[in-house]
């Protein structure tokens, strides 16, 4: 993946891989302790949005006030963003956490050509592009080798796989068009997000009994409230990353995060891969180590070297987006965030 040279770069990655490499495992610990995904979902959503206004009002983070323009563009973002969530915790229900993590790392070979196609970037070179190919090859091996094959599991991982790469790409244009802060964008996410799943909790029935058979003890309580902690800072830390990278090399960032996953998964789970599952693992970690990010093309450039000659942030009724017209009557726009 080369060597990070940007220092602030280099710290999104660190802080994206703390929250996304622990997030996984708590969430698997939790849908045992409680097998009810659309109630812990809402629970970790909702809870997301209290503390970014709890840490707001304390000022320790500042946001921006919430445009009604800007939630229209923050629908398709929202709409994957939840169908990826739920489908994670379904994959998680039903299969182990190996499955999920090998899957995922056939995800950058599709994003490769939608950074091409949609957001600006050239193809990947030859050796990037042999690299993407292992980390297909160490999927399809592994599922060669899945003695726990379960059609649910993989129904739901359809999905994932589908509504993933939807969100890499949306997201990814947000973070380059819509000019907000970080923790602004986890409350868009994660509060329109809450409000399309809300109507699911009362038909969750067999869920709400779940619940009301969990035993309640201290170390239950404290795994959730742990998820929802995990949860707040893998919002706020992958839009931190995806401001700084593509969408290709965010994805690859994070299935080699989650080598440190496996490593927690091994020491506090009992249900894992097999050898041969693990050396497919392995491949696909491997080969998306030796990735190379592709440049952005030059006529993307020319654009973005224009939109960073606007004025970067807004006063008054537009909020966060400043806009001038310069000579052509070409709008331009840039974001106010940082990494």
């Amino acid at each position: 993946m080369g060597v990070v040279t940007n220092s602030g770069v280099g710290a999104a990655i660190a802080y994206y891989g703390v929250c996304s490499s622990t997030l996984l495992i708590i969430n698997k610990v939790s849908l045992y302790i409680i097998p009810a995904p659309v109630l812990l979902l809402s629970l970790q959503l909702w809870f997301a949005v209290g503390l970014v206004y709890l840490l707001r009002g304390l000022r320790v983070v500042d946001t921006q006030p919430l445009r009604r323009a800007t939630a229209v563009k923050f629908s398709p973002v929202v709409v994957s963003f939840l169908c990826t969530l739920y489908a994670n915790a379904k994959v998680l229900q039903y299969s182990n956490v190996e499955t999920f993590i090998t899957f995922r790392s056939s995800t950058p070979l599709i994003l490769c050509v939608c950074d091409f196609l949609f957001l600006g970037r050239h193809l990947p070179s030859l050796r990037s592009v042999a690299c993407l190919v292992a980390l297909l090859v160490s999927s399809l091996g592994y599922v060669l080798v899945d003695h726990a094959f379960d059609i649910r599991a993989y129904s739901w991982l359809a999905m994932w796989f589908v509504s993933f790469t939807a969100y890499e790409v949306f997201v990814k244009g947000i973070c380059d068009t819509v000019a907000l802060d970080n923790w602004t964008r986890v409350i868009y996410t994660n509060a329109m997000a809450g409000a399309l799943l809300a109507p699911a909790i009362p038909m969750s029935g067999k869920e709400i009994i779940a619940v009301h058979d969990v035993t309640w003890n201290a170390s239950n309580i404290l795994v959730l409230i742990a998820s929802c902690f995990i949860g707040v800072g893998v919002s706020h830390s992958a839009y931190v990353l995806r401001s700084a990278c593509s969408a290709t090399f965010s994805a690859i960032v994070g299935i080699l995060c989650k080598v440190f996953t496996v490593l927690i998964n091994m020491l506090v789970w009992d249900k894992h891969a097999s050898i041969a599952e693990l050396a497919c693992l392995l491949l696909g970690l491997i080969a998306g180590a030796l990735y190379e990010q592709a440049p952005m093309r030059e006529d993307s450039n020319r654009r973005a070297g224009q939109d960073h000659a606007c004025v970067g942030r807004a006063e008054g009724s537009e909020g966060a987006i400043a806009s001038i017209l310069p000579s052509g009557g070409r709008k331009c726009s840039i974001s106010g965030t940082t990494v």
